[in-house]
């Protein structure tokens, strides 16, 4: 999974459409193996984003769990501590 890609599920507050965007862009540029489209596939490259968002925002809608939903802060802290330790030294 591509790094940049972060778990969207179950969070207080949910992710937003814009978190929900940036997720799809990523996703359409890993797969396509383009940062910036050529102008010649511009138009199918924001249908896939557009597309993939929507259907992305739809599944988040609709999952379910019984765990509590994880405080953004607290998982940002928790990353930012482990990168720090990944990258100490």
């Amino acid at each position: 999974m591509c790094r940049n890609i972060r778990p969207l599920n179950n969070f207080a507050p949910p992710a937003t459409r814009d978190e929900v965007r940036s997720a799809a862009l990523q996703y359409v540029r890993k797969v396509s193996g383009a940062t910036k489209p050529s102008q010649a596939n511009q138009a199918a490259f924001d249908h896939a984003v557009e597309h993939i968002a929507q259907i992305t925002q739809e599944l988040l809608d609709t999952l379910v769990t019984s765990a509590p939903p994880k405080d953004r802060e607290v998982e940002a802290a928790k990353a930012k501590a482990r990168s720090a330790a990944r990258f100490a030294g």
